[in-house]
């Protein structure tokens, strides 16, 4: 029997919260007819992602009722940890590929794999032999840094920022003398309920002359970036939503 394949699923970058607009505005429809179509899912979030699937259904609809598709949540690692390492836990989601049938691996939002948790599973399926097929679709943290003007030839994404504000602090201030010494854009993103912290902690330890770019509900209604001097934010704040998803950029001069 012919193995099935792991298919990289894009999700939208709303989070499943909104059923406002059409999902083709944000990804492909050819993505969007491979997800109608597939009968079994390892996702972040099984919410989400039966919420995506019904506005899926609206443009091509299921080839199964949603109550019959197969939706197993991946193992969730905590934040700021190490790249996930593949472990034989993960083979059990993997087995409707091993019987022959695709399987979909999908985001909270944008992009599997990426700032996301199913790269263990991605490793996984290379270590069994499984095919790995990515479909294309949005990803905040490169449209952040297009929308920035920061350096785009040479970034890092360094995920979450440490909570404890000594730590937090450190870390920014480590980033800002890699940045420098690099000409590298940093990229970090907070849960939304902690955007403003973040960017208080940012203007509190950068230095007045480091470029910082904010994005904040990319896709959404109402979405902005704005790049400027930390001297230039302090002087003209903007706050940023504690409600919605945003990408935060820094490159030191």
């Amino acid at each position: 029997m012919s193995r099935g394949r792991l298919i990289l699923v894009p999700n939208t970058l709303d989070f499943g919260v909104s059923d406002e607009g059409d999902p083709q505005d944000v990804l492909p429809l050819g993505a969007l007819r491979t997800a109608a179509r597939l009968g079994h899912w390892v996702a972040e979030n099984a919410k989400t992602t039966r919420a995506l699937l019904k506005r899926v259904d609206v443009i091509v609809p299921l080839t199964q009722p949603l109550q019959a598709l197969s939706i197993v949540e991946l193992p969730r690692p905590a934040k700021g940890g190490r790249a996930p390492v593949v472990t034989p836990d993960l083979k059990p989601l993997l087995q409707p590929a091993l019987d022959g049938h695709d399987i979909g691996l999908i985001s909270e939002a944008g992009l599997p794999a990426i700032a996301d948790p199913g790269a263990a599973l991605v490793q996984a399926a290379h270590a069994l032999s499984i095919e790995v097929l990515p479909l294309a679709g949005p990803s905040s943290l490169l449209m952040a840094l297009g929308a920035s003007g920061l350096n785009g030839q040479s970034f890092a994404f360094v995920g979450y920022l440490p909570v404890d504000a000594t730590q937090r602090g450190q870390r920014i201030r480590e980033l800002e003398a890699l940045s420098h010494r690099a000409g590298q854009t940093q990229i970090m993103i907070e849960t939304p309920y902690r955007n403003e912290a973040l960017l208080g902690a940012l203007l509190a330890h950068l230095k007045p002359d480091s470029w910082l770019s904010v994005s904040s509900g990319l896709t959404l209604p109402g979405a902005w970036t704005r790049t400027a001097r930390v001297s230039s934010w302090k002087s003209s704040p903007r706050p940023v939503a504690n409600d919605v998803p945003a990408v935060f950029s820094l490159l030191a001069c």
